[in-house]
């Protein structure tokens, strides 16, 4: 699934940058992930970059409106990086 960045967000800007697909912006009053760019990293990195650089603990959690599988994400990957 998805992630998203809930109420707890401090607008630190430590994600924003180390998002590899440019999924994560400020939004009005905080920042947001946009969830048809995130891939949960796969592809990319073992792990959502967003989370392990987070100072908030819990703050980037799984979208519940977005399930997506292992391989749903895999393949969003692949269609952003236009390797079809």
């Amino acid at each position: 699934m998805a992630l998203m960045i809930n109420e707890r967000c401090i607008n630190c800007d430590m994600c924003e940058p180390e998002c590899p697909n440019e999924a994560i912006a400020m939004g009005d009053w905080q920042y947001q992930i946009d969830p048809n760019l995130c891939t949960e990293c796969k592809g990319h990195y073992d792990a959502p970059t967003c989370q392990t650089v987070c100072p908030i603990s819990r703050c980037v959690v799984p979208d519940p409106q977005r399930r997506e599988s292992e391989d749903e994400l895999f393949d969003k990957f692949v269609a952003l990086q236009g390797l079809m």
